[in-house]
């Protein structure tokens, strides 16, 4: 069965000829999908004819956008922590918070007292809210468990949910997130366990397809990320990491050295760094949200990766210590008032480049014969009004492989 919709006012997508920033625009489309795929987009208004597979979907005069595509999200969590929120609204720092036992610890203590059929539950609650606002692939991390049972479980619950329902799951293992309770007199001891027990078993049973680090000052240091990206990159995982958040730890230096696939925060980056991820093709990921959830003044210098030809991926950072959001609309306008990215760098940094980040560009991140027919419909006049209109819902419906996943009346 092909579907064909019409009552489009306008479609919007990268224009990957024309590079960075640039958008294709197109009035009055229509778009016809078979098996899931884009099979033609059409600039007249014609019909479907008498053809009796062909599906009429009304397009309810919305803008068409590509899906949204988040390539940075903890989803996997069990209790959230709005105590530690009043906590840093009354003045303490992240740091404070972590040292006093809040934080990622927290919430693995939580995590592992938690059943996996409740977790999984909840999980898949959050992941509808994506869909919602126009995501529809997410790059999805463990990192709340800290144990070898409970960070398989993690990853379980992103395989299963991937079957389960429609939310697009790229799994990342991150066991190095933190040094759990149970170890903190013996960091090595829980690094031997990430190298000798967590990576090969996610490995052998295909839980993961790239390896994350927390490389920051009081986590893990740049000779034990590097360990540990070496060891996981040995056994097929590939590699991300957090880098220099919080300070000028060494994380982007060593992204560049590995050549990670991303390297991902970056507020404390160097001039030099930037032309160092630049020639080492690693992909920065930026994360506004997180900046303004934990009151910090410096953001991520997104002109600057611009300004060298690294242009960024931006996301949402989603977990319940530093960015409770799925909103990506949330996000192009902080990206644009707190980075000053303009609409057509958003919509490319929203879609096709975190698309690349997940080694998914050939199949989704833009609207184009052959694609995913991974479409969010928005009830918006035209492209520049989406990060302007700040703080609402704009998405109308939300189709994932050419099925409408999510859909609203306006």
């Amino acid at each position: 069965m092909a579907i064909l919709i019409h009552n489009i006012a306008k479609l919007y997508t990268v224009d990957e000829q024309r590079g960075y920033g640039a958008v294709k625009e197109i009035s009055n489309p229509q778009v016809l999908v078979r098996d899931g795929l884009i099979e033609e987009i059409r600039t007249n208004r014609s019909s479907a004819g008498t053809d009796p597979d062909i599906e009429m979907l009304d397009g309810r005069g919305c803008c068409l956008l590509p899906g949204f595509v988040d390539a940075h999200t903890h989803p996997v969590f069990w209790k959230t922590r709005e105590q530690e929120f009043i906590m840093r609204i009354s003045g303490k720092s992240y740091e404070q918070i972590a040292a006093a036992g809040g934080g990622i610890r927290n919430s693995a203590r939580e995590f592992q007292k938690a059943s996996k059929a409740d977790i999984k539950k909840l999980t898949a609650k959050r992941l509808r809210v994506f869909l919602e606002y126009g995501t529809t692939t997410i790059e999805a991390k463990s990192g709340y468990g800290l144990t070898v049972v409970d960070e398989m479980k993690s990853l379980e619950i992103i395989a299963e949910l991937n079957l389960e329902q429609p939310l697009q799951l790229i799994p990342t293992f991150l066991g190095a997130h933190e040094i759990p309770d149970a170890y903190r007199q013996d960091r090595s001891g829980y690094i031997r366990q990430i190298l000798e027990e967590m990576i090969p078993q996610v490995a052998r049973r295909g839980l993961a397809e790239y390896c994350d680090v927390f490389c920051e000052q009081d986590v893990f240091t740049v000779g034990e990320s590097r360990l540990i990206l070496e060891t996981a990159r040995k056994h097929g995982l590939r590699a991300r990491i957090h880098a220099d958040e919080l300070h000028a730890s060494g994380g982007t230096e060593l992204a560049a050295k590995l050549k990670t696939v991303t390297a991902d925060h970056l507020l404390q980056v160097t001039a030099a760094g930037i032309t160092a991820l630049k020639k080492a093709g690693v992909i920065p990921v930026l994360l506004p949200l997180t900046t303004f959830f934990l009151r910090q003044e410096r953001y991520a210098p997104a002109r600057a990766f611009i300004e060298q030809g690294c242009p960024p991926a931006l996301a949402t950072d989603f977990n319940p210590g530093s960015s409770m959001t799925q909103n990506m609309q949330l996000l192009w306008s902080f990206a644009a008032l707190k980075m000053g990215l303009l609409p057509g760098e958003l919509l490319w940094s929203t879609t096709i480049i975190p698309a690349r980040s997940l080694n998914r560009a050939a199949q989704l991140g833009s609207l184009e014969a052959g694609k995913q027919a991974d479409l969010i419909f928005l009830d918006i006049p035209n492209l520049d009004y989406l990060a302007y209109h700040l703080g609402i819902n704009h998405v109308i419906m939300t189709m994932k492989k050419g099925e409408v996943v999510f859909s609203r009346n306006f």
